[in-house]
């Protein structure tokens, strides 16, 4: 089985937080969308004929584009792949798009899964964020596609920031159960190089982020998800019994997928390669039957190194059984560098898998360096 992800690099406006590649003009939507297609027939040999379990549109923002666009990348992807029947095929898209007759049309198309951008339900975050719908928007969103048919759904909160309080943060969950939402993804707010809010905070114009609120909110999330019945199966997703992303779940435990699109990536267990991140470059290059993309080849190190890094943060923990089919002897030599964290009791051991604690998901990506070969 394998997954192939779709980057729309289009949003409507440009969130202060975010370093994702995306344009906010779509001038070239309708050459990037045609592009697309051209890409999806070029790379048709990469995954070598795996049938296709899931698809998944990112972005960007998905949903700026019509039905028939989404329908054509579908029906395009169908007619060269095997796709699965029971495939999982899933949209992000923000709150303001999903209107009645947006819901209706994508109800036509294979689409059967939704992530939706709700980040907060307080329309003062969402101004600070620079997010372009407003809080009463993702709860009629949201109920508008339950009533259409949908009901595999996700949605993401953020956490961390300084407008953020306790009270408004348990607030944003409870609404969450409220809507009887199966998927919830719940991100720190983090502060990346070249962003709006970069600036912001170098200027002096907004606070930085504060670690120990970030750590007391996501305890608090930690808590909570338990108490409504939700599993915790990575570090920022949890999930009613069954509702699991595919699509993550697959990046998670090291299954081929193949990225479309300006800056998507792509990985088939041996290389990994990712698409030039510039709109006009790469549907010039696609013009041409041109793949713009740059290609690493993974040594040893690195594919033990990214095992170690996905699968520690998943309720399936780092199997030292599969580091050592990687490499053999590789698991006795990670286990020289865990005694730190057994003492601190980050880490578990349960047979032949390391776990991180509760307290130990706190510190996952430290975890995770300190086991890097």
């Amino acid at each position: 089985m394998a997954g192939i992800y779709i980057h729309i690099p289009f949003c409507k406006q440009a969130c202060h937080y975010c370093d994702f590649h995306f344009s906010t003009s779509p001038q070239y939507k309708d050459e990037l969308v045609q592009a697309l297609v051209a890409e999806i027939g070029l790379q048709k040999n990469y995954l070598n004929g795996e049938t296709i379990e899931t698809i998944y549109f990112g972005g960007g923002t998905p949903s700026v584009l019509a039905a028939d666009e989404i329908h054509l990348l579908i029906n395009t992807i169908t007619e060269l792949h095997t796709v699965a029947s029971n495939a999982e095929i899933t949209l992000e898209a923000n709150p303001d798009d999903l209107d009645a007759a947006k819901i209706k049309a994508l109800r036509q198309t294979n689409v059967n899964r939704f992530s939706i951008g709700i980040q907060s339900f307080f329309d003062e975050d969402l101004v600070w964020m620079n997010r372009a719908h407003r809080a009463k928007e993702s709860e009629s969103a949201v109920k508008r596609a339950q009533d259409a048919g949908f009901e595999n759904i996700t949605a993401d909160l953020i956490y961390g920031y300084p407008l953020l309080t306790d009270t408004k943060w348990k607030h944003n969950l409870d609404k969450m159960f409220e809507l009887n939402i199966p998927h919830i993804s719940a991100y720190s707010m983090t502060v990346e190089p070249e962003t709006a809010l970069a600036a912001f905070i170098s200027k002096k114009k907004q606070p930085p982020m504060n670690e120990q609120q970030s750590a007391a909110q996501f305890m608090v999330l930690m808590q909570a998800m338990t108490d409504h019945g939700f599993e915790h199966y990575e570090i920022s997703n949890f999930c009613k019994p069954g509702h699991y992303s595919r699509h993550n779940s697959n990046y998670w435990q090291g299954v081929k997928y193949l990225g479309i699109g300006p800056s998507a990536h792509s990985y088939n267990g041996e290389t990994r390669q990712w698409n030039i991140a510039n709109n006009a470059k790469y549907t010039k290059a696609i013009n041409i039957a041109k793949i713009p993309a740059e290609t690493e080849i993974l040594t040893e190190e690195n594919r033990l190194n990214e095992y170690i890094m996905t699968s520690i943060r998943t309720i399936w923990g780092l199997d030292l059984n599969r580091l050592n089919a990687i490499a053999k002897g590789s698991a006795d030599e990670l286990m020289k560098t865990t005694g730190e964290f057994f003492d601190k009791e980050w880490i578990i051991q349960k047979d032949n898998t390391l776990f991180l604690t509760p307290t130990g998901k706190l510190y996952a990506d430290h975890i995770a360096a300190g086991l890097f070969f």
